[in-house]
């Protein structure tokens, strides 16, 4: 009996003793883990580390590693054991492929065919003596450039991030301005007497040089497009003008990059009612035939109930549509929200403060 009772005390005991849980362990992301792992290095590793990243990531290491400077051993063991998970499942395809690739295309094509399908489509690479650009300030920019001809101002923009070459290009007289959107838009081939131009800039800036020419990555409308979102309305929209009365087609293919049928997943709801409301459905639903499902839905989310799903079943009558069509149909409903955004109905863009 007492051996029952002893069971039973046991039994409640057990139902009533709390269970305490243990906690889970901080979750540790991508950019915590990568500046635990510097901290690791010894001061000579990890600058050598740092040398070869973008200013923008050493800006992001640096701050991280502030915050996990005090980690303990837990999330040291946690770190490693993802660096090394992650480095077995790395394979060794990309060691070297540039080497790999260029003797392929040699045995292929020739040396001479094969020195022209490169410079076509290999990525293209600043000379390390331009790297200098990407550490440097606007207004420094500004003060090695303002006196040199527009064609080495558009060179040196080419080689700076969009944000950078923005920055630097609201700076410059703005009677410059088109003349140098227009000179990055047509940039293509540059010569190594241009490169070593920059070079000497950046020499009398207490740079170091260096002899290797290079391609620019510039002279694409899409790259003049990333920068003229970021000067603000007024100025893309004066460049803009300038340069149709150029060139009409390089203009309107940079205006076409500047905003496009993707971009309306950034307009808020209202303002894509705004839109929808105004485009007839002929134009939407080949449109949304070629959307993705995420803007497709926000779309359909910013129509009445009714409106949706009547174009919901109009876009099931439908069968497949030409790309050609789709496309056309894309074109015209941004051209519309850029004219409701150029009457002031709407909001567009939002890179800076007074872009509509």
């Amino acid at each position: 009996m007492a051996e029952v009772l002893e069971q039973e005390d046991t039994a409640v005991e057990a139902v009533t003793t709390p269970v305490v849980e243990t906690p889970a362990p901080p979750v540790i992301d991508d950019q915590q883990a990568a500046a635990i792992l510097l901290l690791l290095f010894s001061e000579e590793e990890a600058a050598g580390i740092l040398s070869r990243l973008e200013p923008d990531e050493v800006q992001q290491l640096s701050s991280v590693m502030y915050s996990v400077a005090n980690v303990g051993a837990d999330e040291i063991n946690r770190v490693l054991d993802r660096f090394v998970d992650r480095a077995r499942h790395r394979t060794t395809v990309g060691y070297r492929a540039d080497v790999q690739i260029q003797a392929m295309l040699t045995t292929a094509l020739g040396e001479q065919r094969a020195e022209a399908m490169i410079s076509r489509t290999a990525p293209k690479k600043a000379a390390p003596s331009l790297d200098a650009l990407k550490w440097m300030a606007p207004k420094e920019i500004v003060a090695m450039i303002e006196e040199e001809h527009p064609q080495i101002v558009a060179l040196v923009l080419s080689f700076l991030s969009p944000d950078n070459a923005a920055a630097v290009l609201k700076l410059l007289p703005a009677e410059n301005q088109e003349d140098i959107i227009y000179r990055l838009a047509t940039l293509g081939q540059v010569s190594p007497d241009a490169i070593e131009t920059i070079e000497q800039l950046l020499s009398a800036h207490h740079s170091p040089k260096g002899s290797a020419p290079v391609d620019t990555g510039g002279g694409t409308a899409s790259d003049v497009a990333a920068i003229m979102n970021l000067v603000g309305k007024r100025n893309s929209n004066r460049m803009i003008k300038a340069l149709a009365k150029r060139d009409k087609t390089l203009a309107g293919e940079i205006q076409d990059q500047m905003f496009t049928f993707a971009d309306l997943i950034t307009i808020d709801a209202k303002d894509l009612g705004t839109v929808m409301r105004s485009v007839d459905n002929e134009l939407l639903i080949p449109a949304l035939k070629g959307a993705d499902a995420k803007l497709k839905a926000k779309i359909l989310g910013a129509m009445s109930t009714r409106a949706a799903q009547t174009l919901e079943d109009e876009m099931g009558e439908r069968g497949p549509m030409p790309m050609s069509e789709v496309v056309e149909a894309q074109k015209a409903v941004v051209a519309q929200a850029r004219k409701l955004a150029d009457a002031g109905d709407i909001t567009i863009g939002g890179q800076s403060d007074d872009y509509v």
